[in-house]
């Protein structure tokens, strides 16, 4: 009985947003033409979702990744992650913000090609001046979570294209982030590696309660995820939650 008042309890508190977003815009220029990337956004966005963004090419989809990840400014609006207002930081500030509490994804994985699979995994902890020692424990241990342990001294363009995306997954994770973006993660691989990238992201963010924020193109990878906002001419058109996601299930 009371492990069921517990849940209830739980299931009706009031979710945190780690990500909170007002009003937002971005504009391009481009000579004397302006070009509207993001037209006054609002989403919030709790603690723990896993939320897929999509909308066709010029959408703003990737604008408002790059603003979430700090990589660029708004023009005018709020952000605020974790508490913090980020349009208000000095440059200094957001890079600190972005290696502490962000980690990213790319479609081209975006790894040392000559060095050990090990020290591309501690490399953003190079910039934190953790100890080298420290360093690579760590590294080791983020291995071991996806499932690399066995590959961590090889270089990196020994590995398969799914080792490797496993790889740029494990270097994201190094510090701790407490927000994950991926943009489009599963777009240099075949089908079965797609999902078994997505069986990993999942896995993550059902066992450790990471947010996720993932831009894909494909609408089967974004039925992955538990949330699907869509984006077009810089708006969001569409907010879906979805209760049952699909599962991303890696058959042998």
């Amino acid at each position: 009985m009371q492990a069921t008042l517990e849940r209830a309890a739980a299931k009706s508190a009031p979710q945190v947003s780690l990500i909170s977003v007002r009003d937002l815009w971005k504009t391009y220029h481009v000579g004397e033409i302006s070009v509207p990337a993001v037209r006054g956004v609002n989403l919030e966005v709790p603690q723990g979702q896993f939320v897929a963004i999509m909308g066709p090419s010029g959408s703003g989809k990737s604008t408002f990744m790059h603003m979430l990840g700090c990589l660029d400014r708004p023009d005018r609006g709020q952000y605020r992650l974790a508490g913090v207002d980020v349009t208000l930081l000095t440059k200094r500030e957001l890079a600190a913000l972005r290696n502490a509490r962000i980690g990213y994804v790319f479609q081209s994985f975006n790894l040392l090609s000559r060095t050990t699979v090990l020290d591309n995994v501690a490399l953003p902890l190079t910039y934190s001046n953790v100890p080298r020692r420290r360093r690579r424990e760590r590294a080791a241990r983020m291995l071991d979570q996806v499932g690399l342990a066995d590959r961590m001294m090889h270089l990196s363009n020994q590995l398969s294209g799914g080792q490797q995306q496993r790889v740029a997954i494990a270097r994201a994770l190094v510090t701790n982030p407490v927000l994950l973006l991926a943009d489009e993660p599963t777009g240099n691989l075949d089908s079965r590696t797609g999902v078994e990238i997505m069986a990993l992201l999942q896995s993550l963010n059902r066992e450790t309660g990471l947010t996720i924020i993932l831009v894909t193109h494909e609408p089967d990878i974004a039925e992955y995820a538990g949330r699907v906002v869509t984006f077009r001419d810089g708006e969001i058109c569409s907010d879906v939650f979805n209760e049952n996601p699909r599962e991303a299930v890696v058959r042998v």
